[in-house]
Order: structure tokens, then C-alpha cells, then sequence
């Protein structure tokens, strides 16, 4: 909600005459007893677990590091 207020703030001092709400689409979507049904599990994140999610970054950042060790000794 501050990210929303600034910007609300920053366009109506940018560009006069902005609207006096700010609107959005997923709110005009759908009623507002979904947002109350909406629970957001931090364990279980798009399918994927935080210790999946975890365990991918490493692998990532150790080829990553890898291939920059690599690139140093061998040019």
C-alpha cells in the first residue's frame, strides 16, 4: 500500500489532474471474498518448496562460481 500511495502521490503531482483512485484490475476481477480465502503458505511456493527452491540456487551459483574459476586459470 505505500508503493501504491507513492505512486499515486508521485503521478498526480507529475501528471495534474490524475484520478482520484487508483484502480486495479485483479480488484475489479474478482469479488472480495477470494482476497479473504487467500492464504499464502511461505512452505509452498509455485509448486516448489522453499528447500527445492534452496537447493536449486546452490547448484546455480556453484556452477556459476565454476565456470568464473575456470575462466581465470584456464583464460
Amino acid at each position: 500500500s505505500d508503493y501504491q500511495q507513492l505512486s499515486y502521490n508521485f503521478n498526480v503531482n507529475l501528471c495534474q489532474g490524475g484520478p482520484l483512485k487508483s484502480r486495479s484490475l485483479t480488484k475489479d476481477s474478482y469479488t472480495p471474498d477470494v482476497f479473504q480465502k487467500a492464504t499464502i503458505d511461505p512452505r509452498h511456493w509455485h509448486g516448489r518448496t522453499i528447500s527445492e527452491l534452496g537447493r536449486w540456487f546452490e547448484k546455480y551459483f556453484l556452477a556459476i562460481n565454476t565456470q568464473k574459476a575456470m575462466k581465470e586459470k584456464y583464460g
